[in-house]
């Protein structure tokens, strides 16, 4: 996995691997806004994908690997490479400090890797793990942001690719192309700002300070915390522990993956529970702001809200 908002240019076409449906999307023509020809959703059924930390995510490959094709076909045709987006509850996120950072590249894996591994919930020996520089501090100390999962996880969705004629060039999680999206979109702060992620089967809460994450956590649904709890938890940590003010320079809100029904009312009961909770004014991130489609003038909030962490990770060269 590699958190898109930091690392290289991705290929010019993504798949989105969530546990409601596959997604896919094209881009045309790097700039501000981003140009994009293709989209494509296919609907999976239930229990077709399970995100999880430690068992099996996918339960029927088959299905899967046809839900990946039919997306491309969409598409236009079996691109060599993709940038695949997965659930974030498929990996766990940790932001690391180094007081002092090794000048050599081994011994800067060494040490990150003892960081992480009493956090880990399975083995290091049997995780990818994958990190990017973050903040910097004056005293040459540095934040790294590390993102591991088990490799066979990480696995049965390459398989998925492959077995739909098409190669995984890079693996990322929704919420990093999320904030890519954001960050594209110029929504940067100088001071700390909220992102408060929704979609299908979880949400993501992350804080950062002008474009570095410096907090990440992520709630499965079905559990007894709300997202709301979740959000409050976090704002009081991020006074305690990190060193925050009274509010947030902005409070972010965004869904992504397929509407349902319901989906409008949860991110209106999110957004008036964290209001009351932080008592702050919430903004709902538009992602129309990053991106054009050659078919349309203004693509419907349907089509935006399916793919905005693919218009994140694809978007990534609006930035450089």
């Amino acid at each position: 996995m590699s958190p898109s908002f930091l690392s290289q240019a991705a290929p010019s076409v993504a798949v989105e691997i969530g546990p409601a449906a596959v997604s896919g999307l094209a881009l045309v023509r790097h700039g501000a806004p981003a140009l994009f020809a293709g989209h494509a959703v296919e609907p999976l059924a239930p229990g077709v994908v399970s995100p999880s930390l430690t068992s099996a995510n996918v339960a029927d490959p088959d299905a899967l690997a046809r839900a990946v094709a039919a997306v491309l076909d969409r598409l236009g045709g079996r691109p060599r490479f993709v940038s695949l987006v997965v659930p974030d509850n498929a990996a766990k996120v940790s932001i690391v400090r180094l007081d002092k950072v090794p000048s050599r590249a081994d011994d800067l894996e060494q040490l990150i890797r003892w960081h992480v591994r009493k956090a880990a919930p399975f083995r290091l020996e049997d995780a990818q793990v994958t990190w990017a520089p973050g903040a910097a501090f004056p005293d040459g100390g540095r934040e790294y942001l590390v993102a591991l999962a088990r490799r066979d996880i990480v696995r049965e969705y390459e398989a998925a690719c492959e077995a739909a004629g098409t190669i995984a060039g890079i693996v990322d999680l929704a919420t990093f192309g999320l904030v890519n999206a954001v960050l594209a979109a110029g929504l940067t702060e100088q001071g700390d700002w909220l992102l408060v992620h929704v979609t299908p089967g979880y949400g993501s809460i992350g804080i950062l300070r002008g474009r570095d994450l410096i907090f990440f956590r992520n709630r499965a649904e079905g559990t007894d915390e709300t997202l709301a709890d979740l959000v409050h938890q976090t704002a009081m940590y991020y006074e305690d522990r990190l060193g925050g003010s009274a509010k947030f320079a902005r409070v972010l809100l965004a869904a992504s993956g397929p509407c349902r029904d319901d989906a409008p009312s949860s991110l209106d009961v999110v957004r008036r529970q964290v209001e009351e909770r932080l008592r702050v004014k919430t903004q709902t991130f538009d992602p129309s702001a990053v991106a054009r489609f050659t078919d349309r003038i203004a693509p419907d909030r349907d089509l935006l809200q399916a793919v905005t962490p693919l218009l994140g990770v694809l978007a990534r060269g609006a930035r450089e």
